[in-house]
Order: C-alpha cells, then structure tokens, then sequence
C-alpha cells in the first residue's frame, strides 16, 4: 500500500521523530511506512492521518487504484 505520509508530514514542517512522538511509536516505525517498508496497523494509520490533519483515504493509497 503506498501513502504520502511523508509529502504532509513535510507540508506541516514535521519531523518523522516528532509524528512518531504523537502517534507513540518510534522515528524507525514512521521511516518503515513512509519508505512502504512496513504497513501500519488501522489504529496507526487513524493517528498518523489525524496528526497531518488529513483523511487516511487520501494519505494512504491502494496500488491498484487508477487501474481500469
């Protein structure tokens, strides 16, 4: 699944140890996901998209999505 974490969390001017700070888990968690390393859990996914003031619809993609 991709996401766009990373394209907000620079918007907002957020490190990844500080979104991590907020969603209680480590800078290597957030680094995981935003590299598509690792797919977080629903809760996770909740707290990373309300903490970039965005809908976790729009933040985290389906790879298959825009294919007909």
């Amino acid at each position: 699944m991709k996401n766009q974490i990373k394209e907000y969390r620079e918007k907002k001017n957020i490190s990844q140890g500080k979104l991590a700070d907020l969603c209680n888990v480590s800078r290597q968690t957030i680094n995981a996901i935003e590299n598509n390393k690792y797919d977080p859990s629903l809760q996770l996914a909740f707290d990373i998209a309300k903490n970039l003031e965005v809908r976790v619809d729009i933040l985290f993609l389906n790879e298959k999505e825009g294919e007909g």
